[in-house]
């Protein structure tokens, strides 16, 4: 049998009898949940999985040439109830979600794969990370780590923070379907923003911001909304702020975060994980 050229980055790119060469002590699982949901009048329900796609594919770029990280398929349907009121959304149910990661991880441990980075696009199921990630830890003693591209550092290769172009409170409010997935999908597929469309989505997050203390600080309660309650047309932000540029920046600065913590979990010491009782080298 020939050998690899290279590292392999997509793990439904390998043969079964690829994994006997793989370096399944170092290798890391990386699977990408994102989802198919409404994003306003002017992007397409594809958003999260392209920003998945986008991000991964920079990421792949800022890799050590001998880090063993796999790329899993992108799961594109995911924890989306919020978006339930505008046609086309699609979502499963919690317990639909925290089975079909948790039994894609068991599939990565039956492989021989014991380091697993879950790596999320969509921000209404964080909360269902931590859930499969623990799980996992707990019954296969794994190594599970979890992290969303937007609590990711987006800086350049000098350090610059890309996302200072937005303000602050494009930030704290444009939660969907604002500049800033509306500048990833300028850079990432142009094609699909229909810029006829783009305008400012107030959300009535601004007014709880203004009148309410506790519930508008952003800190201290959460509310549990969905989308129409943020605005009527599905979308909460700025899109008029929205450019290719600055989406090109981000979906980089993504990438390069995640290929950064991909090394950093690679360096991590063998007794991370360990076994009740069992002391470490730290």
């Amino acid at each position: 049998m020939p050998a690899m050229s290279a590292v392999p980055r997509f793990w439904s790119a390998l043969t079964t009898t690829d994994f006997d060469r793989l370096d399944r002590e170092r290798a890391i699982a990386v699977l990408p949940v994102a989802a198919t949901e409404q994003h306003g009048p002017h992007l397409p329900l594809s958003v999260d999985t392209d920003l998945a796609q986008g991000i991964v594919q920079a990421a792949v770029g800022h890799l050590p040439a001998d880090l063993p990280a796999l790329f899993l398929p992108v799961q594109a349907v995911g924890f989306s109830p919020e978006h339930a009121a505008f046609a086309g959304t699609l979502t499963l149910k919690a317990e639909t979600v925290i089975r079909l990661w948790t039994e894609i991880g068991e599939c990565v441990a039956a492989a021989g794969v014991n380091k697993l980075l879950i790596f999320n696009t969509h921000g209404g199921q964080v909360g269902l990370l931590d859930v499969v990630a623990r799980d996992l830890r707990a019954r296969r003693s794994m190594l599970v780590v979890s992290t969303s591209w937007f609590q990711l550092p987006l800086v350049d290769a000098s350090g610059a923070d890309v996302s200072d172009c937005f303000g602050a409170a494009e930030h704290r409010f444009g939660v969907h379907a604002g500049a800033v997935e509306t500048s990833m999908m300028l850079a990432l597929a142009p094609h699909q923003v229909r810029a006829g469309e783009l305008t400012r989505f107030d959300s009535t997050s601004q007014l709880r911001a203004r009148h309410c203390a506790i519930l508008g600080n952003g800190r201290s309660a959460r509310f549990a909304w969905q989308a129409q309650d943020l605005n009527a047309a599905g979308a909460a932000g700025d899109a008029t702020l929205a450019s290719a540029e600055a989406g090109r920046a981000l979906v980089d600065a993504a990438g390069r975060s995640l290929a950064s913590l991909l090394v950093e979990m690679d360096q991590l010491p063998p007794d991370t994980v360990r076994r009740a009782g069992q002391k470490g080298t730290g």
